[in-house]
């Protein structure tokens, strides 16, 4: 009888059907394109400030006194550096260290408000106001605009914080956290062409 049923119904081996690969989710699509329109943002300013400059005698024009280089230059390596904890926390997450998101996290954010404190303090210090000359006014838009972006980027990484500590976020559900990973990392990569241009350019001519 069992010989019968086998020469019948032959065994056929069925390959199991492959994984279906799944795309990134809408909000990081939606994060990709506001990072992609505030790039832009930044390329046109920056492009007008390079406009100016060609089309100047002197830059910055005569009178303007150039912006402090030291310890911008202390504090721009402080906020690259920030991107360096990110980097670890998503390393961290996908592991399930919550712990080490944690500390991630917090690191990244207090380098970012010590860079954030050091703009203000930078603005404050400075001899020339964004009405004195075409200097003025794009150096007070641009790194303005960008110190809204770190303010931004802190009070999102404040908010991802929250929710890991209600315990919203781990290792399966942290769609959040790495919308919040593309954005640090774009303010991170923007501020290098903000300060090449309007600060180290101006030192270096």
């Amino acid at each position: 009888m069992t010989s019968w049923s086998a020469e019948t119904f032959p065994t056929v081996l069925v390959e199991p059907p492959e994984p279906v690969r799944r795309g990134y989710d809408k909000a990081w699509w939606g994060m990709v394109v506001v990072i992609g329109t505030e790039g832009m943002i930044f390329m046109v300013l920056l492009a007008a400030n390079f406009f100016l400059r060609a089309t100047a005698k002197q830059w910055p024009p005569s009178g303007t006194e150039l912006p402090e280089l030291f310890q911008t230059s202390i504090f721009t390596a402080v906020l690259l550096g920030s991107s360096l904890p990110i980097f670890w926390v998503d390393w961290a997450i996908e592991k399930g260290h919550m712990r080490s998101v944690r500390i991630g996290l917090a690191l990244s954010w207090l380098m970012g408000t010590a860079f954030l404190v050091h703009t203000i303090l930078d603005f404050q210090a400075l001899h020339f106001g964004w009405r004195d000359s075409s200097y003025g006014s794009v150096y007070y838009v641009i790194i303005g605009l960008h110190a809204l972006h770190v303010i931004v980027g802190l009070l999102f990484s404040l908010l991802v914080q929250l929710k890991i500590a209600l315990g919203r976020i781990d290792r399966d559900r942290h769609l959040t956290l790495t919308v919040f990973s593309l954005y640090w990392h774009f303010v991170d990569v923007v501020w290098i062409f903000v300060f090449s241009s309007l600060i180290l350019s101006v030192h270096w001519r």
